[in-house]
């Protein structure tokens, strides 16, 4: 009787530290979604498991698998590179950022565009946002079994270090580089964007 119950407290034991490992990586990754548009998580968790066969994969769906990853980092990268503003006519216009400010420019007789130029910043966070859906998005359990199945075995391990190193890593990088864009898939402010207070940083 002792030895099963001795067996039955380390079982027992093992679960509840896998389940806590789950749960920092879950919570790590959840953190570094924040930093993603948030149309691109969706269409990544909506159909990767169906182009991957849900980690079955055969030829066809790795090049599905594949183009979908490639679509969903591209969308990342991009939308660090638009922002919004509230025109003349008391709507949201979304644009993209360029030298001279935003482009197209309509609705916009009350704000001045030059203030949403493109910065360094927007290539850093716009590089931050492709290797924070990369590390994500390359261990995703069904992408895992796609790609490189021998790698599964220490996936919970990548999981639980990656998005907490990641995620230390951005943090820097935005203390450093303020984000203060309300691109295409990210949440905007209550307030209207004010090009004097928000867009003058570099």
């Amino acid at each position: 009787m002792s030895g099963k119950t001795l067996l039955s407290s380390t079982s027992s034991t093992q679960q509840t530290g896998d389940t806590s490992m789950t749960s920092k990586a879950f919570a790590g990754a959840g953190n570094l979604i924040k930093l993603l548009p948030t149309g691109t998580v969706f269409l990544f968790q909506y159909l990767s498991p169906v182009l991957s066969n849900n980690g079955h994969c055969h030829t066809i769906n790795k090049y599905l698998t594949g183009i979908l990853l490639v679509v969903c980092g591209f969308i990342c990268v991009f939308a660090s590179f638009t922002d919004s503003y509230t025109g003349s006519d008391q709507k949201k216009h979304y644009g993209i950022v360029t030298t001279k400010g935003l482009w197209p420019s309509p609705a916009s007789e009350s704000v001045n565009l030059s203030a949403y130029k493109l910065r360094f910043g927007d290539f850093v966070h716009a590089l931050t946002a492709f290797i924070v859906f990369a590390v994500l998005a390359l261990l995703d359990t069904k992408i895992v079994q796609c790609f490189y199945p021998e790698f599964e075995s220490s996936e919970k391990v990548l999981m639980q270090v990656l998005p907490a190193a990641i995620g230390a890593v951005t943090s820097a990088v935005f203390v450093l580089y303020p984000n203060n864009r309300h691109g295409i898939g990210y949440p905007a402010t209550s307030e209207p964007n004010d090009p004097s207070s928000q867009k003058s940083q570099a």
